[in-house]
């Protein structure tokens, strides 16, 4: 198809008629001589073919614009290997060791509360006294009887080793000292159950039972003491992915209720199988930077358990299925910048997260595929490409 038209012999010979030292057609064949015709006639055809060559020029131009509205438009992009990593989602809860409740050893009226909730305190420290009921009573008697059985025996011992009096005192002697001292151990050891210590350092988060309060042990829980400075996220794993989460993988933790998000890694994973829901635990560690964590705090976990280096990986909305299911895409055998040629691809998948998919089977590196529009063309078709990313 032509878009200019040749303009008639006449026209051209009034064109190169006009200039002022030139003469025109009418005036040669009016005046001139043979010779003069002739050269008119050589310089006319010259020009002519210079304008045909420019409209030649034209047309092939012209010609490429119409190609281009004939192909298919596409983006396209290198493939480059890299390293593709999968997670699975679960739920965990904030947790923490140290959070238990300070029951009683000793029954009787609780006496002195010597801590106010929110303290901090150190193990080992005072935090109440239960009325002993006499046992204090009952252990100074207790030492006084053991002192003088000390005596006894001390002195008993001494006239003993000198040969005077019978073994039979002496042994009388020494198993009496012996019985009291050990009666005095074991009442402190009562008496010492009438005071409360803290098991561990840790914070007073709540007093339980009030001053006064008659309290038994394993009955009456006086305080509940936790350490935050120990927690850790504990959640449940389907036992499908037993082998491929150990200690040490990767895990995104975020924390909505308190806007915190963070990385950090499993620290312990378990050896049991639940036989009521299927799934094996697994702690993982918060970082003692993280501000505001508390007990039962719900976090969203992504723990990665999969991760392989030089793996070919596209985006999920590339993919298609035939009629058999088989997934394909197209890639592009590039006969210029622009331009290139659609080849079918059938794939082998692997995992897919977050809109990639790793490809195991059908593309290889440094293959182009088509990003945008390959829903539009078929095998063999001839497309152009407006948007290519090299690597």
């Amino acid at each position: 198809m032509k878009y200019l038209n040749y303009l008639p012999i006449f026209s051209l010979f009034f064109l190169m008629s006009c200039g002022p030292q030139e003469k025109s057609v009418e005036e040669v064949l009016e005046n001139g001589t043979q010779a003069e015709i002739e050269q008119k006639r050589k310089a006319l055809n010259t020009t002519l073919l210079e304008l045909k060559n420019k409209i030649k020029t034209l047309d092939d131009k012209l010609s490429e614009f119409e190609k281009d509205y004939a192909y298919a438009l596409v983006e396209a992009r290198e493939l480059q290997p890299r390293t593709f990593k999968h997670y699975i989602k679960i739920l965990g809860e904030a947790t923490t060791d140290e959070n238990i409740l300070i029951y009683p050893e000793f029954s009787g009226n609780l006496q002195d509360i010597y801590i106010s909730e929110g303290q901090e305190v150190k193990k080992g420290q005072k935090l109440a006294k239960i009325d002993d009921g006499g046992v204090s009573n009952q252990l100074a008697e207790l030492k006084a009887r053991r002192d003088l059985a000390k005596t006894r025996f001390e002195r008993q011992k001494r006239l003993w080793d000198q040969n005077i009096g019978s073994e039979i005192q002496f042994l009388e002697a020494e198993t009496a000292y012996e019985q009291l001292n050990n009666s005095v151990k074991q009442v402190e050891s009562q008496l010492k159950k009438s005071v409360i210590y803290a098991p561990f350092n840790g914070k007073i988060d709540e007093i339980i039972t009030d001053q006064g309060q008659v309290v038994s042990p394993g009955q009456t829980p006086i305080f509940r003491i936790l350490n935050l400075g120990k927690m850790y996220i504990s959640a449940n794993v389907p036992e499908n992915y037993v082998g491929s989460i150990e200690v040490g993988s990767e895990a995104m933790v975020s924390f909505g209720a308190i806007n915190k998000t963070f990385k950090s890694e499993v620290v312990q994973v378990s050896s049991n199988i639940s036989q009521n829901n299927r799934n094996f635990r697994v702690k993982v560690a918060i970082p003692d930077s993280i501000e505001f964590v508390k007990p039962n705090l719900i976090a969203t976990i992504e723990i990665n358990n999969y991760k392989t280096s030089g793996a070919i990986v596209i985006p999920e909305d590339i993919l298609r299925e035939n009629a058999q299911g088989q997934a394909f895409t197209f890639a592009l055998a590039m006969e210029n910048d622009s331009l290139g040629v659609a080849q079918f691809r059938e794939l082998k998948l692997g995992k897919r997260y977050e809109g990639e998919i790793e490809v195991l089977e059908g593309l290889k590196a440094s293959d182009i595929i088509v990003t945008e529009g390959a829903r539009t063309i078929k095998k063999g078709e001839k497309v152009k490409v407006l948007n290519f990313q090299k690597n």
